[in-house]
């Protein structure tokens, strides 16, 4: 076994100490902000823009959220630096700003583009690999709702629902595209959805797998599969650990990446595509979808 570098353990145990742990989470933040600002895209803006509205978000809260639902406990902890993690404004009002920050640095010449690329790459490929355009499609961990949207887009004649344990996130969707008459939402977990056996098409997790525990990982395939119709397929688009740029990535930047995601070591040690396989799934495929990320398509038998 790999013994952990100093460097890595000293940054780990300084992120043990709440106060400072909490200093580092603000200064990552501030950073983003700043870099997102830097490419043109207006976060403070945006995100003024959808807090005015939380005041009468709040009522929708009730409606959006079930009351049978019990959140486990991997997701009632912090993620991305935020506290509240996924249960809260803050982060269902910054997310899109956020993941076009991040997604900026995939191809330096896009900008504030790259995130929309890396869906356009991610819908080509499944264009290119599903045999026909599925008539209803979940997506699951749907967050602020524009992975919903971009994939009822990609296959226009399409239904598609957009599932999140978060109510924040839900009401937020909703506010930005509940116009859209062909996609719904609803309040569930990946694993365990409440749809019918046998009902959907297309199953996809956009960006969603590297936030499970391995055990909810394999959970949510399960429940994909029960809920795929025969000859429906799973496709997930998420981090590839095989990656050049995770290799070369200095051992501190990972363990501070750790901070802001505590399962990518679960994450990047599970064998998905195995793990697609033993859930009842044909051999997936894995295509490229950007220097950081892959997809894998598999097919119910």
């Amino acid at each position: 076994m790999t013994s952990t570098p100093i460097s890595s353990r000293l940054i780990q145990s300084l992120l043990d100490i709440r106060p400072l742990a909490a200093i580092a989470k603000h200064q990552a933040r501030q950073m983003i902000i700043k870099r997102a600002e830097a490419l043109g895209i207006p976060w403070r803006q945006d995100v003024e823009r959808l807090r005015s509205h939380v005041p009468q978000w709040e009522a929708d809260l009730a409606e959006v959220r079930d009351p049978n639902i019990t959140y486990p406990a991997y997701y009632c902890q912090s993620f991305h630096a935020y506290d509240e993690g996924n249960l809260g404004w803050t982060p269902a009002i910054e997310v899109e700003v956020a993941a076009q920050a991040v997604h900026a640095r995939l191809w330096p010449e896009e900008g504030s583009n790259g995130d929309v690329r890396l869906r356009q790459q991610y819908h080509q490929v499944l264009q290119t690999h599903l045999p026909q355009a599925p008539h209803l499609s979940v997506d699951l961990g749907c967050s602020a709702g524009a992975s919903t949207v971009a994939l009822q887009q990609a296959f226009p004649d399409s239904h598609a629902i957009g599932i999140d344990l978060s109510p924040y996130f839900l009401v937020v969707a909703r506010h930005q595209f509940g116009q859209n008459p062909n996609v719904s939402w609803r309040h569930g977990a990946s694993e365990a959805t409440g749809l019918d056996d046998a009902s959907v098409d297309l199953v996809s997790a956009c960006l969603m797998f590297h936030e499970l525990p391995q055990s909810a990982a394999i959970a949510t395939l399960q429940e994909a599969r029960r809920i795929l119709r025969p000859g429906g397929h799973i496709a997930l688009m998420c981090m590839n650990p095989a990656s050049p740029a995770y290799a070369k990535m200095p051992p501190y930047v990972r363990t501070l990446l750790r901070s802001t995601e505590p399962f990518l070591d679960e994450y990047f040690t599970l064998d998905l595509q195995q793990a697609i396989m033993d859930a009842g799934f044909e051999s997936p495929a894995l295509s490229i979808t950007s220097p950081r990320h892959r997809a894998l398509i598999a097919k119910v038998p």
